[in-house]
């Protein structure tokens, strides 16, 4: 929230505790976002500076000021990159788990964005300050290869064949249970979970955004003794939402392993994995300035490899498309 926002109570919402009743409304991410701001004295209810505690009345003020900002430092960083394409325009590299992309609260420091800023002062802007040379990104702990632009022409050419739906991309995911159809697709759209605002949900509301997933079923794994069964999946994205695979999957019963936010949660059935198994191994698009084919493939990182292999005894067949992409997630 960049400025001030006005919320007046409506008769349905009195009686709400103000920080539960701010953390429901789409200007703020969270209760815990709505609490600190209470602490701060940044919330006002009819002019005067409120307790988290108040129970709000039907047709109070409430007045919602934005905190000060997060200081963030933007200084190159030696962070060491996994390039796989780069030329004066462009970079695709393979991002690790574990790397944010871009400062945020609690990520001042340490970003990808740093890491660039080591390797290059060349990186467009037009996605903001925080922002230099971001066309799209990837979750913390999700890996794979990702798109940076190295001049502001490159970038808004990139976020316009996103928009377009004119950039390939492809995920491998292992989910939970037993997918039957080789192939669907979700088209569910997304918006803040009313609940949870750090989290995404299938919604109706009308401030939901479309958003669409393809998928093809690569190899199933017969059910275990902790387990129901996995899927491995390649999923195509038409829509780039937060969240989007991981909420989409969940949406159809099969979460994907590991993830924190929307999985199962269970240690022995989530392989030991410490992050969601999802990554990013395909990326392919026109070079915006040569109109060269740019067609990149990674393998899966070394920790959900050997969750994979350690499936093998479990397998019950590779489907058609997974005789095509398995062998390029294994690096064969």
């Amino acid at each position: 929230m960049s400025e001030r926002h006005t919320h007046n109570v409506r008769g349905d919402e009195a009686g709400a505790r103000l920080d539960v009743l701010l953390g429901q409304l789409d200007i703020l991410p969270s209760r815990s976002a709505a609490q600190r701001l209470l602490e701060g004295g940044y919330v006002r209810v009819n002019g005067e500076i409120a307790s988290k505690r108040h129970i709000v009345r039907a047709g109070e003020r409430i007045d919602v000021y934005p905190a000060e900002a997060e200081e963030t430092t933007l200084e190159a960083e030696s962070i060491p990159l996994d390039i796989r394409f780069e030329d004066a325009h462009l970079i695709v590299l393979s991002k690790p788990a574990g790397l944010v992309v871009h400062p945020a609260r609690g990520h001042a420091t340490g970003t990808l964005v740093h890491a660039l800023l080591g390797h290059t002062a060349d990186l467009g802007t037009q996605a903001g300050e925080g922002r230099p040379g971001i066309v799209h990104r990837l979750d913390k702990d999700t890996s794979g290869l990702m798109m940076v632009a190295k001049d502001d022409w490159t970038q808004v050419a990139l976020s316009d064949a996103l928009r377009l739906r004119n950039i390939e991309r492809r995920y491998v995911t292992l989910v939970h249970g037993y997918i039957a159809p080789d192939t669907g697709i979700i088209d569910a759209p997304l918006g803040r979970n009313p609940k949870d605002r750090m989290r995404m949900a299938v919604s109706d509301h009308a401030s939901a955004k479309q958003s669409v997933t393809t998928f093809r079923v690569l190899e199933r794994f017969a059910a275990g003794r902790f387990d129901d069964g996995y899927s491995l999946v390649e999923c195509k994205l038409y829509t780039g939402r937060t969240h989007q695979i991981r909420v989409h999957m969940r949406y159809i019963d099969h979460p994907v392993v590991g993830d924190p936010l929307y999985g199962r949660n269970h240690p022995k059935a989530d392989l030991g994995l410490g992050r969601q198994f999802l990554h990013a191994y395909r990326i392919a698009f026109d070079h915006p300035g040569t109109g060269e084919r740019i067609d990149l493939t990674d393998p899966l990182p070394p920790e959900l490899a050997e969750r994979l292999l350690a499936l093998e005894p479990e397998s019950m067949g590779r489907t058609a498309a997974g005789d095509e992409v398995v062998p390029v997630v294994m690096g064969l």
